[in-house]
């Protein structure tokens, strides 16, 4: 099973803003969020135009997904 927790890099160390799922010894992947607000749009090839066009596409979705009831997808 895998479940995506939040936490804060702090002095070297991790600190998990909430239980952790599993029991002691569980093997993680850690991964380090950037706090900017803009994506770099050349580093991931594609253009101004590009995501825009991408973001109107994906916009009728983008309600469906983050009704709560969809959590249930985030256990799976």
């Amino acid at each position: 099973m895998h479940k995506s927790i939040q936490g804060v890099f702090r002095n070297g160390k991790v600190e998990l803003l909430e239980p952790a799922p599993t029991q002691e010894d569980s093997r993680v992947l850690v991964t380090f969020v950037s706090e900017e607000s803009e994506v770099d749009l050349q580093q991931r090839g594609i253009s101004p135009a590009q995501a825009q066009e991408l973001q109107s596409k994906l916009k009728p979705m983008n309600e469906d997904w983050n009704r709560p009831e969809m959590d249930v997808y985030d256990q799976l």
